[in-house]
């Protein structure tokens, strides 16, 4: 037994847009896992760990090593 990965996609009424090749004559298991929008996961605000957190030391301007445009603070 092996696995492969398969990223699936549906069109509006929840039909798959393609059908995947599969080897003939086997017995397939799948397990379904929902990806979630990035959207929704991108206005997590991530927290560092109390061990380290307020030890972070910046040496330098950090500004002028990434372009303004690709900064997305959050609001």
């Amino acid at each position: 037994m092996y696995a492969e990965r398969l990223i699936l996609e549906t069109d509006i009424a929840g039909k798959l847009k393609q059908m995947p090749t599969l080897p003939p004559n086997k017995q397939f298991e799948a397990i379904f896992l929902v990806i979630e929008d990035s959207k929704t996961s991108a206005n997590v605000r991530r927290r560092p760990h109390p061990e380290i957190a307020g030890k972070l030391e910046i040496i330098g301007n950090v500004f002028d090593s990434v372009p303004g445009s690709a900064w997305n603070p959050p609001e």
